[in-house]
């Protein structure tokens, strides 16, 4: 644990009960939510990178336009 994480955990552990709950609820779903985004990523890599390298094809090849703001 490093030392900034375990500081956190010191001063939350002043609080009340309550807040503390709060607090872990908080820290779990964000945590989750890490993970389900790091999973997603590995489960689309292939196919995001087959996607790109599309996109770079079809530029080369010049089959692109530069995006207008304005026209959007």
């Amino acid at each position: 644990m490093t030392e900034l994480l375990r500081k956190a955990f010191e001063e939350a552990s002043k609080l009340p009960a309550r807040e503390q709950d709060a607090l872990a609820s908080v820290l779990l779903k964000e945590l989750e939510g890490e993970q389900l985004w790091d999973a997603t990523l590995d489960e689309t890599h292939e196919r995001l990178t087959s996607l790109a390298d599309a996109a770079l094809a079809e530029h080369r090849a010049g089959k692109t336009q530069p995006l207008d703001a304005d026209k959007l």
